[in-house]
């Protein structure tokens, strides 16, 4: 065993040095306050450790670029403040610009120079951010795929949001090999071709007026409590009243919870539609029938845990039963876990899903969860619901709108 002492204003300090120089694996031996504080001078630490011969064998042979690395890290934030600062007194000299050059204090600066000086601010804050991913990059990126420091940044933010790392890394070899090498020098460029490509890998279908002459009938399925019924009276008001004027009905064959059929007809009394209740397949005909004058017929179904076949046998056994063509939407949250979602889609799947609605995007800052979901299963979304209110938390399913969430936040308003 070698003993090391390491001295610091701090007893953490002190530690953070130790573990630099020594590693994690190093024994504290004792920790001791050698000088106290004055009016003069900071306080001052001793902290002894113990390392095992081997170890320090092991460090010696080691390059020291890791431990220089760690000290430069450990500074950079310092750094980006300091920039930060310099930008800022830089500011007021724009605003007091007179005949082309900038004034105060006596102090002329030029506009080239003026502008210089910003460029540079820009280029040495972009290698700053660099830098600042380089060590999480080689701890934390995956070992068969190579992310260059500049991709650091955007791969560690989109891991992050949830993104299943072999999706991710499919989709960050394929950003590394078609970007032109020109937009690789800036990490906003980096992100905004990140972000084109992702959305272009989320399918949406497009909503579009039910034209006169036209039939659609719709039916909302999925687990329970992802808002299945709050969400057919969102799309219910859409075509009725908020942006189109078809005639819509409604169908529920939700019968067995009373609180989800009362809350159904009042939704339906409010809005003036029709509604029919249906307890079996010779009722669900008629209640077709019944409503057979309307341009869109939107149908609730019992929420069904993915485990309970029985149930989702009993909506299929609906569907069979009718030659009317039945458009099933897939509702899910957006705060399941990914091993849920999965669940769910591989239940419900042989009902020949056409679309997936996505509800609760309130209820989460991890969105990376539906964006895998929808990336391994290829369908497309129609709907993202942002919130309880009925009619309006509700928005039609663009890539562009979850890519925003993903990588900024839904609290960034990305659908504003």
């Amino acid at each position: 065993m070698k003993l090391f002492t390491f001295t610091a204003q701090t007893p953490s300090e002190a530690l953070k040095k130790a573990q630099r120089s020594c590693g994690r694996d190093a024994l504290v031996v004792s920790t001791k306050q050698i000088r106290k504080k004055s009016l003069t001078q900071e306080s001052l630490y001793e902290l002894v450790v113990a390392v095992e011969d081997r170890v320090v064998l092991k460090k010696e042979r080691s390059s020291p670029k890791a431990i220089f690395d760690e000290e430069i890290l450990d500074n950079i934030s310092q750094t980006a403040s300091q920039l930060s600062k310099l930008e800022k007194l830089t500011q007021p000299l724009e605003a007091t610009s007179k005949k082309g050059s900038f004034e105060k204090v006596g102090l002329e600066i030029k506009n080239d120079e003026f502008k210089q000086i910003k460029d540079d601010i820009g280029s040495l804050s972009d290698k700053i951010k660099i830098l600042q991913n380089m060590l999480w990059n080689e701890n934390e990126s995956a070992k068969k795929l190579s992310i260059p420091p500049e991709f650091a940044e955007i791969y560690r933010a989109s891991k992050e949001s949830g993104i299943e790392t072999k999706h991710l890394d499919e989709i960050m070899s394929q950003t590394i090999e078609l970007m032109p090498p020109y937009m690789k020098n800036n990490s906003q460029t980096i992100k905004r071709y990140f972000h084109v490509l992702l959305k272009k890998m989320v399918p949406s279908r497009v909503e579009k007026e039910i034209s006169h002459g036209e039939k659609k009938i719709m039916m909302l399925v999925g687990p329970t409590g992802v808002g299945k019924t709050t969400t057919l009276a969102k799309i219910a008001a859409r075509y009725s009243f908020l942006k189109y004027k078809n005639k819509v009905g409604i169908i529920t064959l939700d019968t067995y919870r009373i609180g989800a059929l009362e809350q159904l007809f009042q939704y339906a009394k409010m809005m003036k539609l029709p509604i029919e209740d249906v307890l079996d397949t010779i009722d669900f005909e008629r209640a077709l029938e019944n409503l057979r004058h309307c341009d869109l017929i939107l149908i609730d179904t019992v929420g069904s845990s993915p485990y309970d076949k029985k149930k989702i046998l009993k909506i299929a056994n609906f569907i069979k039963h009718t030659d009317r063509q039945i458009d099933v939407n897939l509702v899910l949250s957006a705060s399941s876990k990914i091993e849920d979602l999965k669940d769910a889609y591989k239940s419900f799947s042989f009902l020949d899903i056409d679309t997936l609605i996505v509800t609760k995007l309130d209820e989460t800052r991890s969105f990376g969860n539906i964006f895998s979901l929808i990336y391994e299963s290829k369908k497309p979304t129609s709907y993202f619901s942002t919130g309880q209110e009925v009619p309006d938390d509700i928005e039609v399913a663009t890539g562009d709108f979850l890519v925003k969430c993903l990588l900024e936040g839904f609290a960034s308003k990305a659908y504003s």
